[in-house]
C-alpha cells in the first residue's frame, strides 16, 4: 500500500542526494529514512534511486516521478495552509435579514458553511427595520432596501421577483374566469396602512379596482390566506413556490433588487468576508428561483 508520507522521503533524498543529509533535514534516522524509500519502491513497483558509495541518484522513472511527487508536496502545503485559514476564521457575525430570507434561502443551506468555518457563530437578526449597520447593530445584510446613508458597502447580488397567486378551488376559479373577469375585479389580500410603502402593497393599491377581502401583516399569513383561496395575493416567486399555490399572473413588474451591506470597517475582516462570500455564491446559485415562477 502507498504511503503518501514517504513522497516526503524520495523528495529529501533527491534534493540532497544523500541519505544522511536527507535524514538530517526530516529530522529521521538514516535507517527510517532507508526503510521508508524501500516501502515507496515496493508500492510503486519501480526503482527510483541508483545507490553510489558518494550518494544517491535518481533513475530515469525516478526523474519521471520526481515532478508528481512535488505536485503532491503542493497540494500537501496547500491543504495545509487552507485548513490553517478556516481555523483562524472565527467569532461571532452579525447577520440582518428578512425572516423569509433566513428561514427559506439562507438557514436551509448553512450547514455546508457550518462544516467549512465551524468557529464562526452566525447571529441572524430578523427586525431588519431597526437593524442600523453605520451604528453597528449588525456587521452586514441581506436585503431589498438600498440604504442610502452610513459608513457601508454596498452589492447588488440579484433580484426577488413577485408574482400574482391564488389558491386551492379558487386558483381553478380564476384561470376559468380570467378571459371573462379581470384580475383587478377579483377579491385579494392587502397589506394594509401599516405597509402600504412596501412595493407590493402599492401596486396591488393601484392594481386592484375591488376593496381587499383580508389585510394581513405578515406573507405567512397572505400565503395562509391564497391557500384557503381568500383570494389573490402578491407573493415572491421563491415562497409561492413550494406552498402549493398557482400563479395566474408571473409578469406584474415588481421584482425588487437584493442587495448584500456590509459594515465598511469590517469589509476584510475574515469570519465576516467569508460570510459575505457564502450569501453571495447562494444567491447566484438560487438566482432563478429568487426571480422566476415555478417552470
Amino acid at each position: 500500500m502507498l504511503v503518501w508520507d514517504d513522497a516526503k522521503a524520495f523528495l529529501a533524498v533527491a534534493r540532497k542526494g544523500q541519505l544522511s543529509s536527507a535524514a538530517q533535514h526530516m529530522g529521521l534516522g538514516i535507517a527510517t529514512l532507508s526503510r521508508r524509500l524501500d516501502r515507496l519502491e515496493g508500492a510503486l513497483g519501480v526503482k527510483l534511486f541508483q545507490r553510489h558509495q558518494t550518494g544517491y541518484s535518481l533513475t530515469s522513472d525516478g526523474e519521471e516521478l520526481l515532478e508528481k511527487a512535488e505536485m503532491l508536496e503542493g497540494a500537501a502545503q496547500a491543504f495545509q495552509e487552507g485548513a490553517q485559514h478556516q481555523a483562524q476564521v472565527r467569532g461571532r457575525v452579525r447577520l440582518a435579514t428578512a425572516e423569509n430570507f433566513a428561514s427559506h434561502l439562507i438557514i436551509p443551506r448553512l450547514s455546508q458553511f457550518a462544516s467549512q468555518y465551524p468557529s464562526v457563530t452566525l447571529d441572524i437578526v430578523t427586525d431588519i427595520r431597526t437593524a442600523n449597520l453605520h451604528r453597528r447593530d449588525a456587521d452586514l445584510a441581506l436585503r431589498l432596501v438600498k440604504p442610502t446613508r452610513g459608513n457601508i458597502t454596498l452589492r447588488r447580488l440579484g433580484a426577488l421577483g413577485f408574482g400574482l397567486y391564488a389558491g386551492g378551488a379558487f386558483a381553478n376559479q380564476v384561470l376559468e374566469r380570467k378571459s371573462a373577469q379581470p384580475l383587478t375585479e377579483m377579491p385579494w389580500i392587502s397589506w394594509g396602512e401599516a405597509y402600504s410603502d412596501l412595493p407590493a402593497a402599492e401596486w396591488a393599491e393601484r392594481y386592484f379596482e375591488a376593496e381587499p377581502r383580508l389585510l394581513a401583516s405578515s406573507l405567512a399569513s397572505h400565503i395562509a390566506a391564497a391557500r384557503a383561496g381568500l383570494g389573490l395575493a402578491v407573493l415572491p416567486h421563491f415562497l409561492a413556490h413550494g406552498a402549493g399555490l398557482v400563479c395566474v399572473e408571473p409578469d406584474i413588474s415588481v421584482s425588487q433588487p437584493i442587495y448584500l451591506v456590509i459594515h465598511s470597517d469590517l469589509t476584510q475582516t475574515p469570519r465576516v468576508r467569508v460570510t459575505a462570500d457564502f450569501l453571495a455564491a447562494l444567491v447566484e446559485e438560487n438566482r432563478d428561483w429568487l426571480s422566476h415562477p415555478a417552470g
